[in-house]
């Protein structure tokens, strides 16, 4: 009963922060009816619908972890990278975001003075401009959210925004008075400051590794600081409100569970699990049902019959296993992603590998923990050694992209785009197929029907079609899939 009234009152809060005629009923609630204790969960809930349905989608693909089935055709343009502002795939996450969160956030800061409720609002709004950021680099910010008085504000580049939000956060944090304790209704993080805190500094450490690899050397001794302090929050950070029933499901699941002969697993994330033995493997993933083996799609192939033949069927790849989406929860930051980040920078900036290795091997047990799945210990003697691995930021790299399959694809994305791993092979899906010894297990492969051409992969998404409709400054220049986001700059 608990997620149920939950879910039912964030979707009807999350309107409040919409363009929406509420005169015709004067029993609908106005924002003026509704407390700022009651109003978070729809800041939450907004945020984890974007990041955990339509961004987990296309993310999921431009991650290659999945790809279109055989017999399908609901997200081919995904797989072959025929992506630009028509297709409207970024318009309800930028809905969900502007007008869902970020209004809500604006509309509580009138309702209170609570520093610790103002903190939390902020630690959201922070991960907010981060999801927009790092999908089109430039978004409205300086100007955003002030309404009628100003209908089209102009878009700030991606560090302006960046170092906008996280000053805010830094702020937001010294403001907060010893009295002050979160009276908000909060599903997801049960009111607890600390845990707030540690969130907090797990997205100050992830923002501030992009800043550095974006060329802002000057977060360095940000990041050393944090690993100083250890102060990050425990367990996952997870919007956990959804049930096995129709109506109360996972949101992607619930957009795609009518459809569920649309996603095969893609040749990358099936040829790395299967060359480190992985036992995580069969989690999210189903063996093809013509021999009981697992098989990945090379990406964007369905429609190449160089690559599939004439007579390619579902069963001839293997297929996600929707069973574990039903009520999964909206993953906002993982352990093992936090751990695996804090290896990197043990690494990277404070030379210390004994630390880095604690937390790497934490990583790998937290991701094998929250699937349920056993053998995490065998893994980390056998083919995830540490202490066996020539490449040690590189295995770091490589198992936080499997610890986000069927987790935080976004996220998958954007680190794939910060570290350049996987890599992008050299070799052509029909070089692959010829020869497969060219091939180094999980590299990312360019799609084999391209709309994009020359080797290209998703760098970014398009600006929102419904900014170009409604906002004059939406930049002239249609910003294509293949330009970088302004940390990425490898």
């Amino acid at each position: 009963m608990k997620k149920i009234y939950l879910l039912a009152a964030a979707g009807l809060m999350m309107m409040t922060g919409c363009d929406l005629d509420i005169n015709q009923d004067p029993n609908y609630p106005t924002s003026a009816d509704i407390s700022a204790e009651l109003q978070f969960p729809s800041v939450l809930s907004a945020i984890a619908d974007a990041s955990g349905d339509q961004m987990f989608n296309y993310a999921g693909f431009f991650a290659q972890y999945f790809d279109q089935m055989p017999e399908a055709n609901q997200y081919n343009d995904l797989a072959e990278l025929n992506i630009d502002e028509s297709k409207d795939i970024f318009n309800r996450c930028y809905n969900n975001i502007y007008a869902g969160a970020l209004m809500d956030i604006e509309d509580i800061k009138t309702k209170t003075n609570n520093t610790a409720n103002l903190f939390a609002c902020q630690v959201m709004r922070t991960q907010a401009f981060q999801l927009l950021v790092d999908n089109t680099s430039e978004t409205p910010y300086t100007e955003a959210l002030a309404g009628a008085s100003n209908s089209s504000p102009k878009y700030d580049d991606g560090l302006t925004v960046y170092e906008g939000v996280l000053n805010e956060l830094d702020a937001a944090e010294q403001a907060l008075e010893g009295s002050d304790i979160i009276t908000m209704t909060d599903p997801m993080l049960n009111k607890s400051l600390a845990q707030w805190k540690g969130y907090a500094n797990a997205l100050r450490l992830r923002m501030y590794l992009r800043l550095i690899d974006g060329g802002q050397s000057s977060y360095t001794s940000k990041v050393t600081a944090l690993l100083a302090a250890n102060n990050f929050f425990t367990g996952n950070v997870v919007w956990d409100v959804f049930s096995d029933q129709e109506g109360q499901y996972n949101p992607w699941y619930q957009s795609v569970f009518r459809l569920t002969s649309n996603h095969c697993a893609a040749y990358p994330i099936v040829s790395y699990m299967e060359y480190t033995a992985d036992p995580r493997l069969g989690y999210a993933i189903n063996p093809r049902s013509s021999d009981n083996t697992f098989v990945g799609q090379f990406p964007g192939s369905k429609q190449e019959p160089a690559i599939v033949g004439t007579s390619y069927k579902n069963s001839d790849v293997s297929g996600i296993n929707y069973d574990v989406a039903h009520a999964m929860p909206i993953y906002m930051f993982t352990q093992s992603e936090l751990q695996f980040l804090i290896a990197e920078a043990q690494m990277r900036f404070n030379n210390n590998p004994a630390a880095a290795k604690a937390a790497y091997e934490a990583g790998v047990a937290a991701d094998f923990s929250s699937r349920g799945v056993s053998g995490a210990a065998e893994f980390l003697a056998a083919a995830g050694s540490w202490d066996a691995a020539a490449d040690k930021l590189k295995l770091i790299y490589m198992q936080k992209w499997t610890a986000l399959f069927m987790r935080d694809h976004m996220e998958a994305w954007s680190e794939i785009r910060r570290t350049d791993v996987p890599a992008l092979s050299s070799y052509s899906a029909a070089q692959i197929l010829k020869d497969a010894t060219v091939y180094s297990a999980g590299d990312l492969i360019a799609p084999a029907v391209n709309k994009k051409g020359n080797n290209n992969i998703a760098m970014s998404m398009p600006y929102s079609s419904n900014s170009r409709k409604y906002n004059v400054n939406t930049p002239k220049t249609a910003r294509q899939i293949t330009d970088k986001v302004f940390w990425d700059v490898k």
